[in-house]
């Protein structure tokens, strides 16, 4: 009798045992997994970079724009936790993607009146190359912490032009055009929208930079073809399954790749920087490429 208590005593010895070390072990891992975790989205993902490539069709794209490459970049986020070496390395990919056209959607400096090294971003910038031209627009953060007249500067001394509610026409020899369209931001600036395309000839295909991609509800109102977009960082942090953590406002609707509103075309950008937190996961920085062609109408 005393034999057996002792068998059941040990049993249940044993299942605590086992309950305490699977739970250790549960612990453990849990631990391993959030640590890795930690250390992929501050240290890892937040420096790589993929380069995105997509074809552009419509038929008011002139035959002559066929095979015209446009290279899109955004949200850099000059910093605490993006400095001037990453950038002078964007750089160097984007002239390695030989583009016609290079266009900056926004957000060069985080905080822009506390950056001390102003002067050096204008010579790095000044070496992207693009036979079309160079053209950005103002983010929150370009306008936030005293920055416009900071931008500003930097963009046109790099040799862009910062598109303010107005547009380009860009022209071939062969007189074929395409219109490139900028929107002031939309959270601490002045957009007119009405302004931004004000006598872009009739069936001229028009590209608007947005640097916040919600108004994109706003430009399929207007006769736009393409609207490229930055703001969202994709979210900055993806729960797989559910998607962005959090998005900024106006990119909640639209925060990452292709959208079609109307007969509006919109694509947002993941950026290059982070803000507020230095963690990027699953939203891995981006440079995009648009191949502009020529489609035949059915």
């Amino acid at each position: 009798m005393n034999h057996k208590l002792g068998t059941d005593q040990d049993k249940k010895i044993y299942t605590r045992r086992q309950f305490l070390k699977k739970s250790l072990s549960l612990m453990m891992s849990g631990f391993v997994f959030t640590s890795i975790g930690y250390l992929y989205a501050r240290f890892i993902e937040p420096k790589q970079l993929v380069t995105t490539s997509h074809v552009i069709s419509h038929p008011l794209i002139p035959k002559s724009f066929d095979g015209v490459k446009i290279v899109q970049f955004s949200d850099i986020h000059l910093g605490h936790f993006y400095d001037l070496k990453r950038l002078k390395r964007i750089v160097r990919k984007i002239n390695e993607l030989t583009p016609d056209l290079v266009v900056f959607t926004g957000d060069l400096i985080d905080e822009p009146n506390k950056y001390p090294d102003t002067e050096q971003i204008i010579p790095i910038l000044k070496k992207i190359e693009a036979r079309l031209g160079k053209f950005s627009i103002y983010g929150n953060h370009d306008h936030g912490g005293y920055g416009t007249e900071i931008y500003l500067d930097i963009m046109n001394k790099a040799n862009f032009k910062t598109l303010i509610n107005e547009h380009v026409i860009i022209e071939l020899l062969d007189k074929s055009k395409i219109a490139i369209a900028g929107l002031d931001d939309m959270m601490l600036g002045k957009p007119n929208f009405s302004a931004m395309i004000k006598d872009i000839p009739p069936n001229t295909y028009t590209i608007a930079l947005l640097h916040e991609p919600d108004g994109a509800n706003m430009t399929a109102s207007f006769p736009v073809h393409l609207q490229l977009s930055g703001h969202s960082h994709g979210g900055q942090i993806q729960i797989p399954l559910l998607g962005p953590l959090v998005t900024p406002p106006l990119a909640v609707q639209y925060y990452e790749g292709f959208y079609k509103i109307n007969d509006l075309t919109l694509y947002v950008n993941r950026g290059l920087g982070t803000t507020r937190l230095p963690f990027r996961f699953l939203s891995l920085p981006e440079l995009t490429v648009f191949t502009l062609k020529h489609q035949k109408q059915s």
